[in-house]
């Protein structure tokens, strides 16, 4: 029973060492904001903000997977939980990229912005 608590152990400071890892990625390049990601354009956004959504979705996948113990689950309730999720984080992107399309277009003329 110890051993079983010793790989758990070890288990939770590798996903912790992983999600670190990601996060810190996220705050540099959130930092530097490097000019090739930020002044490009795709999809509605910079190239910089796809990297953050994408780095974001797989944190939140890696918590699922490992403290809502996912991996222990059958396949089609690991999918019906993973997809679900996919469908709405993927909906509520893109009416973020349109309702934000549309507020810098009509508030353009009245502001400066300064980022």
């Amino acid at each position: 029973m110890a051993h079983a608590h010793e790989s758990n152990v070890g288990r939770i400071w590798k996903v912790f060492g992983i999600l670190s890892l990601i996060t810190i990625v996220e705050v540099v390049l959130g930092i530097i904001k490097p000019e090739a990601l930020f002044k490009s354009n795709f999809l509605g956004t910079s190239w910089l903000n796809w990297i953050f959504i994408i780095l974001t979705l797989a944190k939140a996948y890696g918590i699922t997977w490992t403290f809502m113990h996912m991996e222990g689950e059958k396949k089609w309730f690991r999918r019906s939980v993973v997809w679900t999720v996919v469908f709405l984080v993927c909906y509520l992107v893109a009416l973020l990229l349109i309702e934000g399309e549309y507020l810098f277009d009509v508030m353009a003329p009245f502001t400066k912005w300064s980022y």
